[in-house]
């Protein structure tokens, strides 16, 4: 009998709408990659829980994807804790994974990052710009991303939102690692 390769179980939404590129592209290229080493298997964020016991790992690459799904990935997060599931990114994982509270803690330490606010009281910390950012705290890929005037600031609805000095730049680099090891940088 010849030697099984390890089984992964790749979750991920296929028609999960990224703003400004088909996100499902990027998924298909991964798995095409991880096809070489690993048995593998699609599966739907709702899906994941019920599936998840026949693979040595389960991957949830990114969070956009789970994002709409938001009761089903917290269940199929507490059950993975609870069977001892390998999940790859970690459950532990920080920045998006578990939303942009480190922008808010960044820009309160003062780290060289955008300045980030949550709440009214803390206008003062932004800066003067001709428009604003609004995103939501649990986002990604653009989606709930508003742009505002100055003057709308205070009659916003702050609760799980974060505003930002809009800052026109030409793109946004992202930094890849596997296992705190840099693999590549894109944008």
């Amino acid at each position: 009998m010849p030697p099984t390769q390890p089984r992964v179980l790749y979750v991920t939404d296929l028609a999960y709408d990224a703003k400004g590129r088909r996100y499902c592209d990027e998924d298909i290229f991964l798995t095409s990659r991880l096809r070489a080493d690993f048995d593998l298997a699609l599966c739907h964020p709702l899906e994941a829980s019920a599936l998840m016991d026949a693979f040595d790992l389960v991957v949830v690459r990114n969070s956009g994807p789970v994002l709409h799904y938001q009761e089903a990935y917290d269940a199929f997060r507490a059950e993975a804790v609870r069977r001892g599931t390998l999940v790859y990114n970690e459950l532990t994982g920080k920045a998006d994974m578990a939303g942009k509270q480190y922008l808010l803690d960044l820009s309160a330490a003062g780290r060289p990052v955008i300045p980030t606010i949550d709440r009214p009281q803390d206008l003062g910390r932004l800066p003067e710009a001709a428009e604003y950012v609004v995103k939501p705290k649990a986002g990604a890929d653009s989606i709930g991303l508003e742009f505002v005037p100055g003057e709308r600031l205070r009659d916003l609805p702050y609760e799980g939102v974060l505003v930002q000095p809009r800052i026109p730049f030409a793109y946004e680099v992202s930094f890849y690692f596997i296992d705190h090891t840099f693999q590549y940088a894109l944008y």
